[in-house]
């Protein structure tokens, strides 16, 4: 690993490299916003050409991903305190959209591509596998019984990737005029998650 540059304070290795360019990502997009962060401006955080920044990330639409990815585990924890009341199937769909559209667009991490209304990078990413896995841990996050509903491996990633789906439809085209949470939640559980879905004798598992 090249020692030059850093600011004087080089990483001990690839990992700390990578953790201080997100560091340093997450605060250029703070100050200039996500469609304007260029990996110019991470270098020049950091003290580094670009090309060291391209040692890790080929360009700024990865290093973005890379940034929301790394909240991930701390949003998760506190997703799932903040739902532990929620136990059916029904609920955890509609609650997790509901969290989702609260507090993603806050998010210092996984949100900041949303935060200033700059979607189109997140709307790309939002239905890669990575980020339907994100959906699957938290959706599993919850006290749920997913296989007695008929939600199996197999089926998890497809209702991940339908929460995902929903939740960016009524960010960024939100009702006219909006809806009242409780009216929001009784959208939701009418339309997107009705009682038949989860009827006994309905299997929706992947064919």
């Amino acid at each position: 690993m090249r020692t030059r540059g850093w600011q004087g304070n080089p990483p001990k290795d690839s990992d700390e490299a990578r953790a201080r360019i997100l560091r340093a990502a997450a605060s250029c997009v703070e100050r200039y916003g996500a469609q304007k962060t260029r990996l110019a401006d991470v270098a020049t955080e950091l003290g580094v050409t670009r090309q060291t920044i391209y040692n890790y990330y080929s360009s700024v639409d990865e290093m973005l991903v890379a940034v929301a990815s790394a909240g991930a585990a701390d949003f998760l924890d506190r997703m799932s305190a903040d739902l532990a009341d929620v136990h059916t199937p029904q609920d955890a769909i509609t609650e997790t959209i509901m969290y989702c559209l609260r507090v993603l667009p806050e998010e210092p991490a996984i949100g900041l591509m949303v935060r200033a209304g700059q979607t189109d990078l997140f709307t790309r990413e939002a239905t890669t596998a990575s980020a339907v896995e994100l959906g699957v841990q938290m959706l599993r996050r919850l006290d749920v019984d997913w296989e007695a509903a008929g939600f199996d491996d197999a089926a998890m990633p497809g209702l991940a990737e339908m929460v995902m789906r929903v939740w960016l439809s009524l960010l960024q085209y939100p009702a006219n005029p909006p809806r009242s949470d409780d009216d929001l939640r009784n959208f939701i559980r009418r339309w997107v998650c009705p009682p038949a879905m989860f009827a006994e004798h309905i299997d929706i598992r992947t064919q």
